[in-house]
């Protein structure tokens, strides 16, 4: 049984509201309960004194502290005893949820339901995804008599899974094996996973017919064509519709944009609901977000109130979306404000995977026609087409800038020409105003000329969520 006791909690603190706006007051969100990374036990280990910590191999870990060549790890099940344990004898596991037939990943509650009462399924069928409302917890949906239902899995402080905080479990995996044999304490029993394979749904119809959109008003321009907010009929929604221009008539940029929209999902990402691609313009249909471009809301009467504990907030989150992207080798090669999207509470998605590939060898050398946007980009991809995980965290520093700047123009009054002409004597951006000096001191991280010295984007997303915490916890005006 979890030991509830030993959980941190962050502090129950009551905040004024930090901005009056017309919309109403925009209040800096609580730092989330963050997870600490799940690690396993590569040998066996026999603890020597008190404060060391006897492990199996296999045993899941959460690793509380690195103290030289050991590590401070507490147990995920079983005793949940804590203790010193040789560095080099643990390493991070990565739950690869993908590999199991019963992860659906990013799917809401209606598709999920519409799956589990599809007719090849039957009462025990299941699957688990991604909570709607916690995009670090997730859900079991179950079949059970011709009705749908669906259980939170939460995570304690220190990663493990539970549904109910009588037990917990080291991993995902072991939590749905655990209720297969014990459906009585869940309540209705677990069976197969959902039937209708993965690669089935993904290849779902994404196509609709161009009367169920329609156009209310242009939201901007791309490289590519025109973004719209519009209406979709046939669901009463609205949505943001992204527009190949007429006169261009070579849609493989497109295609490649819908490809890896289809494939990704996270909350941090935008998602894409649907394409009309017979006829022109081709219509690529996303996800709207209430406050349009991040580059757009920081010029708005709001974005200029936003304290810089706001714009850390929304920073992190982005360091997150682009964390998924690097787990998976993805690069995206435009990342600015003008491709961050934001919604109600600050949320922030990164859009416009346009130019986003998977690289082979690490790298990917682009065609030289491609546009380049100069002002964002590393000098080892802007001068030899060399593009990288680590030329989109160069980017991630000017978009710091950006947002720290309240929007301004990177080297404004200077040409593109004049732009790489100064980085390569050295020169960097200068540190905004307002901007906290460690705020500035990670975008210096992020612009080190040598690509493999910049950190990586789960290593800007800690910083950054750190920085938060602490801002958040000391109740200052920042």
């Amino acid at each position: 049984m979890a030991d509830k006791t030993s959980e941190f909690h962050y502090p129950n603190i009551t905040r004024p509201a930090e901005i009056r706006t017309v919309s109403g007051d925009i209040r800096i969100p609580s730092p989330k309960k963050k997870p600490s990374q799940l690690y396993a036990a590569l040998f066996d280990f026999e603890a020597r004194s008190e404060e060391e910590l006897t492990v199996k191999e296999g045993d899941k870990l959460s690793v509380i502290e690195k103290r030289g060549d050991y590590v401070l790890a507490k147990k995920l099940t079983g005793s949940l005893e804590s203790g010193l344990v040789p560095a080099n004898y643990v390493a991070l596991l990565r739950d690869e949820f993908a590999n199991y037939k019963w992860y659906y990943g990013n799917i809401n509650r209606q598709k999920a339901e519409k799956l589990l009462l599809a007719p090849q399924n039957s009462s025990g069928s299941f699957l688990v995804r991604i909570s709607e409302s916690h995009s670090d917890e997730y859900t079991i949906s179950v079949r059970n008599e011709g009705k749908v239902f669906h259980f939170r899995i939460h995570r304690t402080s220190i990663g493990a899974y539970y549904v109910s905080d009588k037990v917990s479990f080291g991993t995902l995996d072991e939590l749905v094996r655990h209720y297969q044999s014990n459906f009585k304490s869940l309540g209705v029993p677990l069976g197969q996973p959902c039937a209708q394979p993965r690669e089935l749904f993904d290849m779902e119809p994404w196509e609709r017919p161009r009367e169920e959109f329609t156009l209310k008003r242009k939201l901007g321009e791309g490289h590519f064509g025109e973004v719209w907010e519009a209406l979709w009929t046939a669901h009463n929604q609205k949505v943001a519709i992204k527009m190949l221009k007429q006169e261009d008539t070579k849609q493989d940029e497109f295609v490649k944009e819908v490809q890896a929209l289809k494939s990704l999902h996270h909350p941090r990402l935008i998602q894409l609901l649907a394409l009309v691609s017979r006829g022109e313009p081709v219509y690529i249909v996303t996800e709207l977000m209430t406050n349009g471009s991040l580059k757009s809301y920081l010029s708005s009467p709001e974005g200029h109130l936003l304290t810089s504990a706001h714009l850390i907030y929304m920073a992190s989150q982005v360091a997150e979306g682009m964390a998924y992207l690097e787990d998976r080798s993805i690069v995206h090669r435009d990342l600015a404000a003008r491709n961050i999207l934001v919604g109600d509470d600050l949320v922030c998605k990164v859009a416009d995977f346009g130019l986003a590939r998977i690289i082979k060898d690490s790298v990917y050398t682009a065609s030289r026609s491609t546009k380049i946007p100069v002002r964002w980009t590393a000098p080892e991809a802007a001068i030899h087409q060399r593009f990288s995980v680590k030329s989109d965290v160069w980017s991630f520093g000017v978009l710091l800038y950006e947002m720290m700047s309240r929007g301004k123009m990177p080297y404004d009054g200077k040409s593109n020409k004049e732009v790489l002409e100064i980085l390569a004597s050295g020169y960097r951006l200068p540190c905004p105003g307002r901007c906290p000096p460690n705020i500035y001191h990670i975008m210096m991280q992020c612009w080190h000329a040598d690509c493999a010295k910049r950190p990586s984007f789960h290593a800007l997303h800690s910083q950054l969520d750190n920085i938060y915490a602490r801002m958040y916890f000391k109740t200052v005006e920042v």
